[in-house]
């Protein structure tokens, strides 16, 4: 952060950290998905997927309202995330267990990223950047849904993880 000198310059590398996140998530959610069993995880998996997709162009838009190339710098918090959830995908375990497990890496990363999205929207308030509080509310909103979707997936999943048989 040796270039931070103002709050807009604070704004882009946090910028590019989220840049760095979606990008690595867009890579990483289709391994979710085919190692989810629950139909109900596969679809929030694809639905949050798309988007992604959709939030990297809304970055991209960002960006260019601060009149920058959209540009990564590594986000190691969401690195751990995916770690996680890559983990998740190898596990040897009953199904409604690896959906657990899945479940919460991705509610790990949809934690990290409604935290830097409202960051990056408060930011923007401040710098009076009416576009970009917009597309940053957007996301969030849609972060928030998101989590609020694998909670709700879970509730059920996480009794059958509880039934499921234990090893002896």
């Amino acid at each position: 952060m040796a270039d931070v000198e103002n709050l807009t310059d604070l704004f882009i590398h946090k910028l590019r950290r989220v840049y760095d996140a979606e990008k690595r998530l867009i890579k990483a959610l289709p391994a979710l998905h085919d190692a989810a069993s629950s139909p109900d995880l596969k679809a929030a998996f694809q639905t949050h997927l798309e988007e992604t997709e959709a939030q990297l162009d809304r970055l991209d838009r960002v960006f260019g309202l601060f009149n920058e190339k959209p540009d990564a710098d590594t986000f190691h918090a969401i690195k751990g995330a995916i770690k996680d959830g890559e983990d998740a995908v190898t596990l040897d375990a009953e199904a409604a267990v690896k959906d657990a497990a899945l479940i919460a890496a991705a509610q790990d990363a949809e934690h990290i990223e409604i935290a830097s999205y409202g960051t990056l929207r408060t930011w923007a308030v401040a710098l009076k950047k009416v576009e970009a509080v917009h597309a940053l509310e957007w996301t969030v909103e849609e972060e928030k849904a998101t989590d609020k979707r694998l909670t709700e997936i879970a509730k059920t999943l996480n009794y059958r993880a509880a039934e499921a048989p234990k090893e002896a």
